[in-house]
């Protein structure tokens, strides 16, 4: 690694610039806020372009730190825009942080195939895309960060998760040490974070109270949701240039429901 790129993050140059998917909201924005506070420009990628706008404006009504995106993940064309425009915005990127998700709970024999397919489509795929797009630009630079949002429903089949969401999570997995072997030559890292129930309004709108406290009570052994600040800090040292030596793990988050 060049000194030009431990100067960057550490204030004697430009600051590195992350992007990060479905950003607008949820886990994504805390992630975009926290990397912003650590001093990355954060692009936030979404496509809810409004949604997007409004938390850049948010962070940095200038623009200068941070910017909004229109990215459909499901889209190659969307990941090769976004990465053009942030070539032309700020000159280069150096972090991708691929969160974009549909969570769904319908029970497995009541998912149709289309719908199915819509949610594999936008995580599984969308994650591929985005480490595909944007590893090869890392890795024609000798320089990257790739962090995977997977999910414990990848590892167990989940706690209250579909079938089509814990599929395309444990896909995510399986592409994060694909990714990793390819890229780990060319100075990039792939790493995954593997989270649990995490204390997120979509988690509570989405789990009626008493099944999610029966969860708390039953099933994490801790007794509590995962905090999304938390997960969010571990993505801003993942993409740090001192986490060279970490590439192809999933870091688990869970509250201690899956240890291995």
């Amino acid at each position: 690694m060049s000194n030009n790129v431990v100067n960057a993050v550490n204030g004697a140059g430009a600051a590195h610039v992350a992007i990060v998917t479905g950003a607008a909201q949820g886990l994504g924005q805390v992630i975009a806020e926290h990397l912003h506070a650590a001093g990355y420009r954060v692009a936030i990628a979404d496509i809810n372009l409004d949604a997007a706008r409004a938390l850049a404006s948010r962070l940095d009504a200038s623009g200068t730190t941070a910017l909004a995106l229109k990215l459909d993940v499901r889209e190659k064309a969307d990941f090769e825009a976004a990465r053009d425009s942030l070539l032309a915005s700020w000159g280069g990127v150096q972090v991708m942080v691929n969160n974009a998700a549909v969570t769904l709970h319908t029970p497995v024999m009541q998912i149709s195939p289309e719908e199915f397919s819509s949610v594999v489509d936008t995580n599984l795929r969308g994650t591929f895309l985005g480490c595909q797009v944007f590893g090869s630009h890392f890795g024609a630079n000798g320089y990257g960060r790739i962090v995977n949002l997977a999910s414990l429903a990848g590892q167990n089949g989940g706690t209250a998760a579909g079938a089509h969401y814990a599929s395309s999570k444990a896909g995510i997995l399986v592409l994060t040490k694909i990714f990793a072997k390819e890229l780990a030559g060319h100075g990039v890292t792939v790493n995954a974070i593997a989270p649990g129930p995490i204390d997120l309004p979509a988690v509570r709108a989405s789990v009626p109270p008493g099944k999610l406290q029966g969860i708390i009570d039953n099933v994490i052994p801790v007794h509590q949701l995962g905090d999304p600040g938390f997960i969010a800090d571990t993505v801003v040292h993942l993409a740090s240039p001192q986490a060279g030596f970490v590439t192809g793990a999933a870091w688990d988050i869970n509250g201690g429901i899956f240890m291995r």
